[in-house]
């Protein structure tokens, strides 16, 4: 080779060199490099297992259970119509005193309001009146009886005295009797009275009050309203589609707006024989335990009945769901730490919610200390964006 073309190979050769190590021009090189810094969008949260146990994280496995199906329904909350009284006056008469108000809880047999009655007045003062005559009866009967036995007075005389003192009796006995009648306990009438008490059949709630003072009453009149409202009904519809399904005895959950999140424990006690034709449904009612009064007559509310059907659904604790950016979402633990899964929940199973898809069977879910997760997932995002 000649020393020309020995030149012109050396040239070429530097100049291929010098094009391989020219610098990316300046967009590319900061494209590239924005690239490489921003995170693949995971939803994962790494986590040591000291920071674990700082942040008291427990998970729980995931697990298909077997429940009953729930036919979910409309429902209006009742007074327990067995447990309800209206309460008049047995006789007419003027209200004079006032002791219960509405809304007051009443025990069994405690006075709700005083009247002033002109003919319990005149009931005393005829008891009292044939009190007195069977007295003086009964030493008339006595002393002939004995005068007869002696021979003293002849037999007439004797009945005589006799039928006035049965009379005298059966006029008591009546006396005492309209007294009764009246709630007058005639033993305790030792002088005429006409005020009485209007008293509470049980205990219970005031929940209607219509007496007014120095207004009359009279028997056909309700001056209170009282209902014993440590159970309630929720009565429903039911569709005639689901009647195969349920039977009397079945559990049920009851939710209500005023306390989302709780369910209320209650059984189905009764199903009508009578269907609606225009709605085609028959009424339904589920007794609920309401110990505490937060469940009120005339709320509205959602029963979910259990059916006699039943299959395997799969379920988590209901601390297990969060909200993030308008999505259900729960925490899953895997090896490089925890993950964000996006599920599609069902029904409500009373503190365990229905796990359509998102999840698998046995797979470990964060079931305290999913907030700080969603925290710390929140505060990566914002740094991100920084």
């Amino acid at each position: 080779m000649t020393r020309i073309h020995l030149l012109a190979t050396a040239l070429a050769l530097g100049l291929a060199l010098a094009g391989c190590n020219k610098p990316e021009s300046p967009g590319r090189l900061e494209a590239a490099q924005h690239a490489e810094a921003e995170p693949a969008e995971t939803g994962t949260i790494a986590l040591t297992d000291q920071e674990i146990k700082e942040t008291r994280i427990r998970t729980e496995q995931a697990s298909e259970r077997e429940v009953a199906e729930r036919i979910q329904l409309t429902a209006t909350i009742q007074s327990n119509q067995d447990r309800l009284a209206h309460v008049a006056p047995r006789v007419p008469g003027r209200i004079v005193g006032i002791s219960a108000k509405l809304g007051d809880r009443v025990k069994a047999g405690q006075a709700l309001a005083s009247l002033d009655s002109l003919e319990l007045g005149e009931a005393h003062s005829t008891y009292l009146q044939a009190e007195s005559q069977a007295r003086v009866a009964q030493a008339d009967f006595e002393r002939a009886e004995k005068l007869y036995a002696d021979q003293i007075v002849p037999q007439k005389d004797f009945l005589r005295s006799r039928a006035e003192h049965e009379k005298a009796r059966a006029n008591l006995r009546a006396a005492a009797d309209r007294l009764r009648l009246m709630g007058v306990n005639p033993s305790q009438a030792e002088h005429a009275i006409s005020t009485f008490p209007v008293t509470a059949p049980f205990a219970g709630t005031v929940i209607e009050k219509k007496a007014v003072l120095g207004e009359l009453a009279t028997p056909d009149q309700t001056l209170f309203t009282v209902a014993d409202l440590s159970t309630v009904w929720i009565e429903a519809d039911l569709f005639e589609k689901d009647l195969g399904k349920i039977r009397v005895g079945a559990t049920a959950g009851i939710t209500v707006a005023a306390y989302p999140g709780e369910v209320f424990k209650g059984r189905l006690t009764y199903i009508s024989s009578v269907m609606d034709k225009e709605s085609r449904t028959v009424k339904g009612r589920v007794e609920v335990p309401n110990s505490d009064g937060r469940l009120k007559p005339d709320m509205f509310a959602t029963a979910a009945i259990d059916t006699v059907t039943t299959g395997k659904v799969l379920t988590v604790p209901a601390s297990a769901v969060l909200l993030i950016e308008g999505q259900q979402v729960v925490f899953v633990r895997e090896n490089a730490g925890f993950e964000k899964r996006i599920v599609h929940l069902g029904d409500d199973l009373g503190g365990r919610s229905v796990v359509k898809d998102g999840i698998k069977d046995g797979e470990a879910v964060v079931v305290e200390g999913a907030y700080a997760l969603k925290a710390r997932l929140l505060k990566s995002k914002i740094g991100d964006n920084d």
